[in-house]
């Protein structure tokens, strides 16, 4: 279910200009992996790359990326993925790699419930049964809480390098809030929505992150509304760095907290809606 919170001053022509950089990208999928167009309104599809196990009771991991990235930026970390028994799932934004539109936040905020939409379908109608959690990376981070924070479907979320309050990143990345009118109330309300949020919570956050201080992530922790939630420090990592630092622990780690999720909720029944 949307939430009806409003976001016409992030939507404003110069928050968008800084806070979004798309690129274009027609990399082919790589063998194994499964290119999508996910319609979220009429002439407007959003690409989606899925890298799949063949089993069909797997748990779904359905990826919104960081800024500046596209879905093929992650042709490597897919196999990664299934190779610990997890679909891995990977959606871009409007005007980002093959997909069409211009993003703004309202648009990302919204079209992030659509996929989800379209992904439980498209699973249900592969038979595939196992539970949805949603993980989002920096910018990524809004789509996920939205999603966790209202979704009845989502049994699990991921966060990594994720945002809590808005105003220390417009300020990082050079916007004049001040002059634009725009406050705390007027951002993304991941600390608001992640108090919602019931399932299980794994956050992830670099110990030297130069765009979103790890103080400000200990903020997403202690207000998740979570009885289980978990926090990690990587230490020496920087914004965009982790992976690269912690190698196939990262994806252990995940796959740790994945099975937790399986053993807690047991089987998933498919295709209902709920």
């Amino acid at each position: 279910m949307e939430q009806t919170r409003t976001y016409e001053k992030l939507d404003h022509p110069e928050v968008v200009a800084r806070l979004f950089h798309p690129r274009q990208d027609t990399t082919p999928p790589p063998v194994g992996a499964q290119d999508h167009a996910i319609e979220v309104e009429a002439g407007v599809t959003l690409g989606a790359r899925f890298f799949l196990t063949a089993d069909p009771t797997a748990i779904n991991l359905l990826f919104f990326h960081g800024n500046g990235e596209v879905i093929s930026d992650y042709d490597d970390v897919g196999p990664q993925y299934t190779a610990q028994g997890i679909n891995f799932l990977a959606v871009d934004y409007r005007g980002y790699g093959q997909s069409s539109g211009s993003p703004t936040v309202t648009a990302m905020v919204r079209d992030a419930h659509r996929v989800l939409n379209w992904v439980r379908d498209w699973l249900a109608g592969q038979g595939c049964t196992g539970h949805l959690v949603v993980m989002g990376r920096s910018l990524g981070s809004v789509s996920a809480i939205e999603l966790a924070s209202s979704e009845e479907a989502v049994a699990g979320l991921i966060i990594e390098s994720g945002i809590a309050q808005t105003m220390p990143l417009l300020l990082a990345i050079g916007l004049d809030v001040q002059a634009l009118g725009i406050d705390e109330a007027d951002g993304f309300g991941n600390l608001q929505k992640i108090a919602q949020v019931q399932k299980p919570t794994y956050i992830l956050h670099a110990q030297h992150d130069q765009i979103i201080p790890v103080s400000l992530a200990e903020g997403l922790q202690s207000v998740c509304g979570a009885r289980s939630k978990e926090f990690q420090m990587i230490p020496g990592a920087d914004h965009n760095n982790i992976l690269a630092l912690t190698g196939t622990l990262y994806f252990k780690a995940i796959s740790l907290f994945l099975k937790k999720i399986g053993k807690s909720h047991g089987p998933r029944r498919s295709g209902i809606r709920g």
